[in-house]
């Protein structure tokens, strides 16, 4: 059984209104020295098969479900 975190994040030419709301939040606390902040999904999943089969799993979910590859980009790492 192999442990899968899956990082989804917006592509880097798209505005991130959620980054920004939470970048002027963190400004209105006093923390100035935040220069831009990017939101994202962080997802974990326990996946079975060998490591072949995990990857190839895991990137077909990732842009079938867990992504949207127009707007998004998603890396992963599997911990076994």
């Amino acid at each position: 059984m192999a442990q899968v975190k899956v990082y989804v994040t917006l592509k880097p030419t798209l505005l991130d209104a959620q980054g920004r709301a939470v970048q002027s939040g963190l400004k209105a606390l006093g923390y100035d020295s935040v220069q831009q902040v990017r939101v994202g999904k962080y997802i974990e999943m326990e996946v079975a098969g060998d490591q072949a089969a995990v990857d190839r799993e895991v990137r077909e979910m990732c842009d079938r479900l867990l992504a949207n590859p127009v707007i998004e980009n998603y890396r992963y790492e599997v911990i076994e």
